[in-house]
């Protein structure tokens, strides 16, 4: 992103943003993950700005919500930003910088807090591609309790709704915030035992073999 030029922008009729610093555990420095995912990107909009291009799409995160996460049964697109982590909190202070900018540079900025995505092109350490890759082994795999509950949905259909809202109308200097998810709450646990099942895996899921992360939010289903 320090590399791109105001001319790269010229002619663009919108700047999609999805890159992310460590939005993977284990996470970096507070400090790295604001550089990166807080400067850099405005830094970034400027420049666009300054080419004309003022419609901006951002790929948000459903943790900047954090701790708050847990007093909603589907959390408004409103609701304080309380994350608990190095890279939600990054995202969470982005937000906030991002809406400010498209304000102070009147742009069309739409911000969307994705949920649990899964499918293909996902980290290997994350649970969909670990559940697939230990499913096709034949190997048993150990998880934790897996009472969480999240909005599970697949990377396509994240795609197609933020190609959509590169074209929905929206307000200069007003920015939109929005969750992206399906709306629709499940349990680690039943997602596991589902994609286990799809994929007839013959080993066995053992539930509560492994401690929850620190910091680990139990509940993260949005308002659509």
């Amino acid at each position: 992103m320090d590399i791109v030029r105001g001319e790269d922008l010229e002619g663009c009729d919108a700047l999609v943003h999805l890159a992310a610093h460590t939005p993977n555990v284990p996470y970096d420095t507070l400090e790295n993950c604001l550089h990166w995912n807080v400067l850099v990107p405005l830094g970034l909009f400027r420049r666009a700005a300054e080419a004309n291009v003022t419609r901006i799409v951002v790929a948000g995160s459903c943790f900047e919500y954090g701790r708050s996460g847990e007093r909603f049964e589907f959390i408004p697109p409103d609701a304080p930003l309380e994350p608990t982590q190095t890279y939600p909190a990054s995202k969470a202070a982005a937000s906030v910088a991002f809406c400010q900018l498209a304000t102070e540079l009147n742009l069309r900025l739409s911000l969307h807090r994705i949920f649990q995505v899964f499918g293909e092109g996902e980290a290997e350490s994350r649970l969909w591609p670990s559940l697939r890759r230990t499913a096709f082994s034949g190997a048993d795999l150990e998880m934790t309790a897996a009472e969480q509950v999240r909005d599970f949905i697949p990377v396509e259909e994240v795609a197609r709704q933020l190609l959509e809202n590169c074209m929905i109308a929206v307000a200069p200097g007003v920015p939109l915030v929005k969750n992206l998810g399906t709306g629709k709450p499940q349990s680690l646990r039943d997602f596991a035992t589902y994609w286990w099942n799809h994929w007839n895996a013959p080993g066995q899921l053992i539930f509560a073999a492994k401690p929850y992360r620190a910091g680990e939010v139990m509940r993260y289903v949005p308002q659509i």
